[in-house]
């Protein structure tokens, strides 16, 4: 396996548990939609955060853009699923968890040269 697949599953997972304990024990929302959101967020912020915005505009930039883009898609699925919902509170509230996250995954993988985006 390699290292950015690696590296991909442990921002699954930890997207996964911040959006658990946020919008699945506190909300009560289903275990099916947050592993889609869980997922979304993953793959979005990836795309976007990792790939794009990080090696232009840097950690911090990237940590905050891949907090808001991961309420946004909340919000997104709050909106598509009349089951899923969010609250004010609970979208901070993940902005910051993801965020967090965000910074010291950020690092790791600035400083690891086999993990996109610095693999060649």
């Amino acid at each position: 396996m390699s290292r950015t697949t690696m590296a991909l599953i442990v921002k699954f997972i930890m997207t996964f548990l911040a959006a658990w304990i946020i919008f699945g024990v506190m909300l009560d929302n289903p275990l099916s939609h947050v592993l889609l959101l869980s997922a979304l967020g993953t793959a979005i912020n990836y795309l976007l955060g990792d790939l794009m915005v990080l090696p232009k505009f840097g950690n911090a930039v990237a940590s905050v853009g891949d907090g808001v883009m991961a309420a946004l898609t909340a919000y997104i699925l709050d909106m598509l699923i009349p089951v899923f919902e969010t609250t004010f509170t609970a979208l901070i509230l993940f902005t910051l968890a993801v965020a967090a996250f965000e910074y010291f995954f950020h690092q790791y993988l600035l400083k690891d040269e086999k993990v996109a985006p610095n693999k060649d």
